[in-house]
């Protein structure tokens, strides 16, 4: 079992679960999740011979939750795994993996800091470079002025967006999870007004997929009633600080070692994002793409639905980097 520690990071201090000794992996969840969407992957990169971190971002779990917006920019985000980094591990780079928002997390935090950062693994986000216009710009455009519903478009709005998760918090996540998991059939994320809520025609399996168990979901379900979702989601209100930020790293690439996983049935790839290839988009980014690969049948939460074949990717990555 891992031993949890908070690592003051400099702005906050974050909740971390860490086991083993080696070069150290820092793992960064998604949303909405915590460290514990690594419960499979940790035990055996630490095993590995690596020092395996799962951290909860800040605004999760047992970490520090501020309450302004602009403190859940990518600039601040980035600081706070190099913080872990330099806390764990301070006389050598660090290898990041991260899964939704943990991907743009770690792939900035390589294009940023690369005197840091060792190699760097994202899972159903690809790197697609430094962005050319905010990304509210772009979904405005896509779905709000035709009238779509989006979800990120709803999460702009402070306070709606929370009440709706916090009033049923196992009801929200359950619908959520299921929404864009592989299991989920298709056409079943509903298409609406953008003028609705989230929740509104989303479904809530019974049962629930096998890959998550009611005592799984227990664990997330208690970290959210304690923690909210302002945190969270106030992620997804900083597009146009990180838009600002980046502009000033636009010239760069990432050099480091890097891989890529996804689910064929993961949105982020054939639903929202509609990436034909990822693989080709993400080598005119990245330099030294070690491998991309597609998990047939499998949604958006990559590392839990298919636990036993992401593990087994990301040890022949991390092996391979070692030769």
């Amino acid at each position: 079992m891992p031993e949890f520690r908070t690592i003051d990071v400099g702005e906050v201090r974050l909740r971390c679960a860490v086991e083993g000794a080696g070069p150290l992996v820092i793992l960064v969840h998604g949303f909405p999740e915590s460290w514990f969407s690594w419960r499979h992957q940790i035990g055996p990169i630490a095993a590995a011979g690596f020092t395996a971190c799962a951290i909860d971002v800040r605004g999760y779990g047992g970490s520090d939750r501020p309450q302004p917006i602009e403190a859940y920019a990518m600039q601040h985000l980035t600081a706070d795994v190099a913080g872990v980094a330099d806390a764990l591990q301070p006389d050598r780079p660090a290898i990041l993996i991260g899964h939704d928002w943990g991907a743009p997390i770690v792939w900035n935090t390589a294009l940023t800091r690369p005197d840091r950062i060792a190699a760097v693994a994202g899972l159903s986000v690809p790197y697609t470079g430094v962005p050319n216009r905010p990304f509210t710009e772009i979904f405005t455009e896509a779905f709000t002025k035709k009238d779509r519903f989006f979800y990120q478009a709803w999460f702009q709005k402070v306070g709606p967006p929370e009440a709706e998760a916090e009033a049923d918090v196992r009801g929200f996540l359950r619908k959520f999870y299921y929404g864009i998991s592989g299991d989920a059939p298709d056409g079943s994320w509903p298409q609406k007004p953008a003028d609705a809520t989230l929740l509104e025609g989303m479904v809530d399996p019974d049962p629930f997929p096998a890959w998550l168990s009611e005592a799984e979901l227990d664990d997330y379900v208690g970290e959210f009633e304690r923690s909210g979702f302002r945190g969270p989601i106030n992620r997804y209100r900083n597009h146009e600080r990180d838009f600002a930020w980046l502009q000033a790293f636009k010239d760069r690439k990432i050099d480091q070692p890097s891989l890529l996983i996804g689910g064929d049935r993961d949105p982020a790839f054939n639903g929202f994002g509609r990436i034909a290839d990822p693989a080709a988009l993400m080598r005119q980014h990245a330099t030294d793409l070690r491998g991309a690969h597609l998990l047939a049948g499998c949604g958006h939460w990559t590392q839990q639905e298919r636990p036993a074949q992401t593990t087994a990717l990301l040890l022949d990555w991390l092996k391979g980097l070692r030769s």
